[in-house]
């Protein structure tokens, strides 16, 4: 696998790749040159933002690479002892739309289930657990997204809307949703907004000790990914891990 990475000169970069001798690693002069490796079929994927930002990255990555989904989307791939998560959107859409949040979900289930090769189970995390919170567009917009992933994957499991410890802690889900597939066991969390997602990620991070991949770029033809600024060796390992094995396993 051929990988190009602009910042390869990175400290960072250069620590984590030495748990990747398998890896045949380009550099390139910037963001546009790597994209443009990708594109032409010199490098099969990609990896980008320890120095740069995301709306570079993004806007890069949109300018230079075709999508294979209708919108696309970003999820972390959080990890910590034996816990797993992928957590969406914490990176790209600031206020999906039902059609938006069907892709993200799609996407993140899909990226959860390549490389855990686990069945997800899918949260959509709200401030309401199963009208908890009144009638809101916001939920019913959950609500469409719920119908449709059934209807078009009826092999993954999905449930909502619910407040974050009904999905990831058993003891509040028998409480909060005793009927539900989801017993505070879910593995993919999808948030209603950037802001919350956003938030959510970083505290896993910065008050949980977890491991954040990514954010992993979902929705192109190839497996990408645009590294937070503040990205430790183990982030960075880890993205580079996830982003390997998307790419190997489709």
């Amino acid at each position: 696998m051929k990988i190009v990475i602009p910042e390869y000169e990175n400290p960072i970069i250069q620590e984590a790749l030495r748990h990747f001798p398998e890896l045949e690693v380009l550099s390139a002069s910037g963001i546009s040159d790597a994209c443009e490796k990708v594109a032409s079929g010199n490098a099969d994927t990609m990896i980008s933002g320890l120095d740069y930002s995301s709306r570079d990255v993004l806007i890069a990555y949109k300018n230079h690479l075709p999508l294979k989904s209708r919108f696309f989307s970003s999820c972390f791939v959080c990890k910590k002892d034996d816990q797993a998560f992928v957590l969406a959107d914490g990176g790209v859409n600031k206020l999906p739309t039902a059609e938006q949040l069907f892709t993200i979900v799609e996407d993140s289930a899909k990226t959860y289930e390549t490389y855990f090769r686990e069945t997800p189970k899918i949260a959509m995390l709200s401030y309401s657990t199963q009208g908890s919170g009144g009638k809101n567009p916001d939920l019913e917009k959950i609500h469409f997204v719920i119908n449709e992933i059934r209807k078009n994957h009826p092999d993954w499991i999905i449930d909502g809307e619910m407040q974050l410890d009904a999905a990831v802690n058993p003891i509040v889900a028998q409480k909060k949703i005793p009927n539900s597939k989801i017993q505070g066991d879910a593995n993919v969390l999808i948030v209603p907004d950037l802001n919350s997602g956003n938030i959510l990620y970083k505290s896993m991070e910065q008050f949980g000790g977890f491991t954040m991949a990514g954010p992993i770029i979902q929705g192109f033809v190839v497996p990408l990914a645009d590294l937070s600024r503040g990205s430790s060796v183990k982030d960075t390992i880890l993205t580079i891990d996830v982003v390997k094995k998307l790419h190997e396993r489709n």
